[in-house]
């Protein structure tokens, strides 16, 4: 990227045309109180060459050797040619389109990603994706109140779905009035034949607008969407899967859920993180979300769709078909005011689905389910640890408890470069000494032999 500098002589003709004395006439509306003066914190400037040695070093705390932290962030193989697709000229520079002078290029790639988000949930419609995961659930719990305009404003979420997601629902809720409610998962998953305090039992005869289904689980856990989804239904709530794209390869999509347990209708809403579709980790974010639904809730869908017609010469052409942003409508009739197209990363996640197709994600998915298990063989025949919650079928991650705790055990293996996991402890004091460990398709049995002697020693 460029640096174009301004002398002070450009910026006082600016300034001259704008009709102020200085810049900060421009932030005048601001109240005083909430200026914090000086950046006593922001270090001293630095010439090109100190702070290139700066930015290497700081690169170089970021290089590890074996990573098996998840937790909603994984890394998988990313082949070569998908980011150098993705940001040649006419991706890199035109990934945000708002308008209707978006290009017919732009549109028909973001046909092309909601078709396959589509295909790959099961759903009737996707949207051109969203902020993140975390949002993405949030939109969906205001899409289930506004398709449904009856009884009271709750949604029911178990403990098992992602704490960030379970955080970001209710900050961005709250304002509507919407009473998130928890669900216990003693076990690692929401047992839909509970019925002790808290549990499913206790809202059998109490209305509720939507019930969350994460499918794997924030543990890697497989909850037993069938029942659940047949058990919302019964009680006329809406479903909102939460799922990971990638192990959808395996996986029953969310349309389908309900088979063989009552009615088939399948999941009512659709929502995950895309990160697993060609996106590097990148420090944590950002990433994007994608949000699918059935056709009865279209309109109730935040952001935009884009679809394929015909035009007066019978060429192929696509056009924005549905735009319910503020951008577009007017604001009291707008479902988002936050929903974005996070163009760019659609763009790697489209080119990583058609590229790897459907064989490739399969073969994806299945080494990160086998890789898995083989890490849970090596772990659990370590003294000392043993499995968190009952064996149950799972994907990517496996929840361990350990004799020590798990932020010491962190500590000790990164300074290995080996990052063993995420510690629970901050999110689920109550499981003690728990660490939460994640196997992709980049693991290979070298990998794991390595992670499973450096924790027995660690442990030792």
């Amino acid at each position: 990227m460029p640096f174009i500098p301004h002398s002070d002589a450009d910026v006082r003709a600016m300034l001259a045309a704008i009709g102020v004395e200085q810049i900060e006439d421009l932030f005048d509306e601001i109240p005083e109180a909430l200026k914090i003066g000086e950046l006593s914190k922001v270090p001293e400037a630095m010439n090109e060459m100190a702070l290139s040695r700066l930015m290497r070093e700081r690169a170089r705390l970021d290089e590890v050797d074996l990573n098996f932290a998840g937790a909603g962030a994984y890394e998988h193989h990313i082949p070569a040619a998908i980011w150098q697709i993705v940001t040649r000229g006419e991706f890199y520079s035109a990934y945000t389109p708002y308008q209707a002078e978006a290009s017919q290029g732009t549109l028909q790639l973001i046909y092309e990603y909601q078709t396959m988000m589509a295909r790959l949930t099961g759903m009737a419609v996707s949207n051109a994706s969203m902020y993140d995961g975390a949002s993405a659930l949030a939109e969906a719990v205001l899409m289930a109140e506004r398709g449904t305009r009856k009884g009271p404003k709750r949604v029911l979420i178990p403990e098992s779905v992602h704490p960030a997601y379970r955080k970001t629902v209710k900050t961005i809720v709250a304002a509507q009035g919407i009473e998130v409610v928890e669900l216990p998962c003693p076990d690692g998953f929401l047992d839909p034949n509970g019925s002790g305090p808290d549990s499913l039992g206790e809202f059998a005869d109490t209305p509720f607008t939507a019930l969350v289904i994460p499918q794997p689980n924030f543990f890697g856990q497989l909850e037993e969407v069938d029942a659940l989804t047949a058990w919302a239904h019964a009680r006329g709530a809406l479903v909102i899967g939460v799922v990971n794209p990638t192990s959808l390869a395996l996986l029953k999509p969310p349309g389908e859920w309900g088979e063989g347990a009552g009615e088939a209708r399948g999941a009512d809403i659709v929502c995950g993180d895309g990160q697993p579709l060609g996106v590097p980790l990148s420090s944590g974010g950002p990433y994007f979300g994608f949000l699918c639904c059935t056709e009865a809730l279209v309109r109730q869908m935040p952001g935009r769709i884009v679809g394929r017609t015909l035009d007066l010469d019978g060429k192929e052409g696509f056009a924005l078909t549905l735009q319910a942003r503020e951008q577009h409508i007017r604001r009291a009739k707008a479902t988002s005011n936050i929903c974005t197209n996070q163009g760019l990363l659609v763009t790697a996640a489209t080119i990583y689905m058609a590229l790897l197709g459907p064989e490739g994600l399969r073969r994806v998915a299945t080494a990160s389910a086998s890789g898995q298990r083989a890490l849970a063989k090596r772990l659990l025949a370590i003294p000392g640890v043993e499995r968190l919650f009952p064996e149950r079928a799972g994907f990517h991650e496996l929840a361990v408890r350990l004799p020590k705790p798990a932020g010491e055990v962190i500590e000790r293996l990164a300074s290995q470069r080996i990052v063993a996991g995420v510690d629970l402890a901050d999110e689920y004091p109550d499981l003690g000494n728990a660490l939460l460990v994640c196997v992709t398709e980049t693991k290979t049995d070298a990998d794991l032999d390595r992670f499973a002697d450096a924790l027995a020693a660690a442990l030792a």
